[in-house]
Formats: C-alpha cells, structure tokens, sequence
C-alpha cells in the first residue's frame, strides 16, 4: 500500500488530498462539493475508514486539478475526514480514480506520475 499526500484542487478549493492505493474509493469532505451533483445509490453499503464505519447511501461528482492538471471523479461525501501524518485531510484519492487517471506513486520521492493525466489520451480496449 502506498501513500503520498499533497495539496490539490478540489471544486475550485486548496484541498489536503491523502492519494493512497489502499483505498478503493474516492472521499471528500461536505464543504467542497456543495454544489457538485449528487446521486442515491440504490443498494447502500458500509465502509471502515479511519477507525469509524459508516453506510454509504450516495456519491457525487467532483472535479480538480492535480498540479494543474483537470480530472473528475466519483467521489463519497463525508463531514469529516481525519488526520494522516499530522496533517488534516479534505479528500482521499482512491484505488478507482487512480486507475482511471492511470496516477501512480512513487513512495519513495513523495512524487505522483501524472503521464497519462497531461497527455489526455488512454487505451480502452
């Protein structure tokens, strides 16, 4: 599991982003994305994050920049996030965006690939 936390852009917003692989989904704080669409999802489910469980019963859509760069992603909406290394966190960046955007990290420099993410051009199938 890898993790790298750094300031990007989230909704217009400075934001403390947590980008760690060992997250599946993708978390933001309310006070973001209050004006981003929001969807019920029909068959709600639990997740353990930070020490607490809780039901997810709807995502929404968020857009950022990662140095720059625009992405979009689904995202869960939480009231608070935590800490992670002493410092308060605004989003998690999960597993799903990080595969769509084809993000990696590298743990050693602390640095976040973001090829795919500048050049904009991704093979499907």
């Amino acid at each position: 599991m890898a993790r790298i936390i750094k300031t990007i852009e989230i909704e217009g917003q400075p934001a403390v982003a947590l980008f760690d692989t060992g997250a599946v989904h993708t978390y933001v704080c309310e006070d973001f994305i209050e004006h981003a669409p929001r969807r019920t999802i029909a068959e709600p489910f639990r997740v353990a994050l930070a020490g607490d469980r809780f039901e997810v019963r709807e995502f929404c859509l968020m857009q950022g920049r990662i140095e720059g760069l625009p992405f979009d992603t689904k995202a869960i909406p939480l009231s608070t996030m935590g800490k992670a290394n002493g410092k308060e966190l605004d989003v998690i960046i999960g597993a799903l965006t990080m595969e769509e955007w084809e993000i990696a990290l590298d743990p050693k420099t602390g640095a976040l690939d973001l090829e795919s993410l500048r050049r904009r051009e991704f093979t499907e199938f």
